[in-house]
């Protein structure tokens, strides 16, 4: 049976109202951690008032050596 660790990278959506995610930033914590051997499962977008997007929560996988 497989077991696996998880991790949780919070990206903050900037701006006075949110929704703004710097690209390139966001692509290269996504490549370092796939580096690491982290697994991308989802990506959430976490609300603020008026329904604005103000973090994203993005949920990684990794296999646990045996």
């Amino acid at each position: 049976m497989d077991k696996f660790e998880y991790k949780i990278l919070s990206t903050d959506a900037k701006g006075f109202l949110g929704g703004k995610v710097d690209n390139d930033t966001f692509e290269n914590e996504l490549n370092k951690l796939g580096m690491q051997g982290w697994e991308l499962v989802n990506t959430v977008a976490m609300t603020q008032s008026y329904g604005s997007t103000r973090w994203l929560t993005s949920i990684f996988k990794r296999k646990l050596n045996k």
